[in-house]
């Protein structure tokens, strides 16, 4: 696609504005001013406006490192949200798949469609998700075998799904859950007479957070990453 319809689809801007811009040197490609509106500009390229980032029009998939203090919504009175960090144009059709808590740092998947985010997010498919956990008191191996068995938590009938919990210090380890309740980790761990003080997701499904991803900073999915799900 041409770099004049390219910004003009994914900004919603008219065509004879986007031109203005790309004459006054105003348009970055893969870190380059460039001024030829007709570039034809392809799926891997990165494309800045003023120095922000625009991605291309149709469907967006994107992965952020969410830092502690962010909530994942749209809009909120009173914190900042995921989709405030994004230092996207066109911003407003976007949402999160999924959500953690305001104190949970880690892997958020970010998108416009709701089909995708349907499957992410959906029990039927079972798309797990693995957590780094630190604790206030030692994790004894005997937890190993309490979350592969499925755990009672408060105020529910039917015990969790079989998790696996991997030790790898005396208060920190990583957990792989097969399913998605509120505040899953914390209450297990609480049900074992322990408290999670630090939460971090690393992964969903196939996608595993960007170790490059400072907190804040996000990337767009592969095609290979947003075609897992």
């Amino acid at each position: 696609m041409r770099l004049d319809k390219y910004l003009s689809q994914a900004t919603g801007l008219p065509r004879s504005l986007i031109k203005r811009q790309i004459k006054c040197k105003n348009v970055e490609v893969n870190g380059q001013i460039c001024q030829d509106h007709g570039y034809k500009v392809v799926s891997d390229d990165a494309v800045l406006l003023e120095g922000r980032e625009v991605s291309a029009p149709g469907p967006k998939y994107l992965m952020l490192n969410k830092p502690e203090g962010t909530v994942c919504a749209t809009e909120d009175a009173e914190h900042p949200t995921v989709i405030d960090l994004l230092d996207l144009e066109n911003i407003r059709d976007l949402h999160p798949a999924g959500r953690l808590d305001i104190d949970t740092t880690g892997l958020v998947l970010i998108t416009n469609d709701g089909q995708w985010s349907h499957r992410v997010t959906s029990p039927k498919h079972h798309c797990d998700k693995v957590y780094l956990v630190t604790t206030a008191d030692p994790i004894s191996p005997d937890y190993i075998d309490q979350f592969a068995s499925g755990i009672t938590l408060r105020n529910e009938e039917a015990p969790t799904l079989p998790a696996t919990l991997d030790i790898l210090t005396d208060t920190q380890a990583r957990v792989t859950l097969h399913e998605g309740r509120y505040h899953q980790v914390k209450r297990m761990f609480a049900a074992m007479g322990n408290k999670v003080v630090a939460l971090h997701r690393e992964q969903i499904g196939q996608v595993v957070l960007d170790d490059d991803l400072e907190p804040g900073e996000f990337r767009f999915l592969t095609d290979e990453e947003a075609k897992s799900f």
